[in-house]
């Protein structure tokens, strides 16, 4: 800004590497003109705020080189925010930039001239300090004296509305301490009235006492007689009561001799029978010794072929055969003693691969177990225990379900299982895995395809 553009009235702004007010001449409350500058750390709270005040509202339209780098972070603030919390550091900078302070009052006379008004002694004073004008101390403390007058006037103000309160609630307390006076004399009339009465209530009351009492010893009398009559009848119940005691007593100590007699009765038969038990226990071992020694001695019961198996022309299911017709697997069901081992899922999802495993499971055990009704033979199935994530199936009646464990495969068990058996035992394993099937077949295990046996279990 030019010389020309400043205001009148204003002392030119200082150097920018001035970091100091210029000295001016404050004037005291009463006037007098003093040498010397204004004091920027006594300034009036109401002067201070206004600086403040007007710094927030400049800092947003003044260009970046004229904002300290400091105070850059509040201009994002709005102008109430930058002013309440950036106050202090706002008139800290405008105190010690002279930069600043010119940048701020060139910006208040450009967009804000309206606060040099006479009537706001606080504008004038802040642009006063801003300018350092000579007059600056002087209008500083005229706005620090409007304040205080404003402030007294305020106070007055508030003493004069409590005066009026109270006056009003002292009127308020006089027209409840006379309406108190006469319910009080309203309330003595009552309670002389009511005392009156209650004197009248006492005295006939006093006369139903008496009464009351005299009845009461009479009755009291009456009471004592019926007391010792049914003292005299209660020592003849209890004497009575006594006798009956004594009496129960000796019943129950013969039946408990009685019972004593029983259980030794039946301690002694039970010995008996177990001694009994031990000796025909012996007998028994004693003949199966005797048996055993006599096979041993005539060399009877070896494993040579039975009579039957040396007929010519007569053919036989040869173990380890394959079983691919339900005409073959009806014939083997009917081999005593025969064992059909089931590869559980190998069968189920063939038959039926859309349901649920454990849906599968359950279906095609009980399946088995009705077959395994019917027929009357051993029924072993396998799942493979990985494929498990609920309650395992349990086995029902007639067939054993077994799951594989943890790393294990179902056709291992299965091989283990058929290694298992006894020589010479017919065992049906009914799977399509063409590994499990050649390794059961050389151990001389019949194999039955899955289809066949769903066919006969829809059969």
């Amino acid at each position: 800004m030019s010389a020309e553009e400043r205001p009148a009235g204003r002392a030119p702004a200082p150097a920018a590497d001035d970091p100091r007010p210029e000295p001016v001449e404050p004037a005291s409350p009463e006037g007098e003109v003093v040498s010397g500058p204004a004091d920027w750390d006594r300034l009036p709270d109401p002067v201070r705020g206004r600086l403040a005040e007007l710094a927030a509202v400049a800092v947003a339209g003044l260009p970046d080189a004229d904002v300290p780098h400091r105070l850059r972070r509040f201009a994002r603030f709005t102008p109430a925010k930058r002013a309440r919390l950036g106050g202090q550091a706002l008139v800290h900078e405008l105190r010690r930039s002279a930069a600043f302070r010119a940048a701020v009052l060139a910006w208040c006379h450009e967009h804000h001239p309206a606060a040099a008004d006479a009537d706001d002694p606080l504008g004038a004073a802040a642009l006063a300090l801003l300018g350092n004008a000579p007059d600056a101390a002087a209008l500083v403390a005229r706005a620090a004296r409007r304040g205080e007058a404003g402030e007294l006037r305020a106070e007055l103000d508030a003493a004069l509305s409590r005066a009026d309160k109270l006056s009003a609630e002292l009127e308020r307390m006089r027209a409840e301490l006379a309406e108190a006076r006469e319910e009080a004399r309203t309330a003595g009339q009552a309670r002389d009235a009511e005392f009156a009465q209650l004197r009248r209530r006492v005295g006939e009351q006093g006369a139903r006492l008496r009464s009351a009492t005299d009845a009461l010893d009479v009755a009291a009398a009456d009471v004592e007689a019926v007391r010792s009559q049914a003292r005299q009848e209660l020592a003849v119940i209890v004497a009575e009561r006594d006798r009956e005691r004594v009496r129960a007593d000796r019943e129950r100590a013969r039946a408990d001799r009685a019972a004593a007699q029983v259980a030794a009765a039946r301690q002694a038969a039970r010995e008996a029978r177990q001694a009994d038990e031990v000796r025909l226990e012996l007998l028994v071992e004693t003949l199966g010794g005797a048996v055993a020694g006599l096979r041993r001695e005539l060399a009877i019961g070896g494993g040579g072929p039975r009579p039957a198996d040396l007929v010519a022309g007569a053919g036989a299911v040869r173990p380890g055969a394959p079983v691919d017709d339900l005409a073959a697997l009806d014939a083997l069901l009917t081999v005593p003693a025969v064992h059909l081992v089931v590869d559980g899922y190998n069968v189920s999802k063939t038959g039926y691969p859309d349901l649920p495993l454990a849906d599968q499971r359950t279906r095609l055990v009980r399946q088995l177990a009705a077959l395994a009704a019917r027929t009357g033979i051993e029924v072993t199935v396998v799942f493979d225990g990985a494929g498990v994530v609920a309650a395992a199936t349990r086995g029902s009646r007639g067939v054993r379900v077994l799951f594989s464990d943890a790393g294990v495969l179902a056709d291992d068990v299965i091989r283990a299982l058929v290694a298992a058996e006894p020589e010479g035992r017919p065992v049906l394993v009914a799977t399509s895995d063409r590994a499990v099937v050649e390794s059961v077949r050389r151990r001389g295990a019949h194999a039955l395809p899955s289809a066949v046996l769903l066919a006969r279990l829809r059969g």
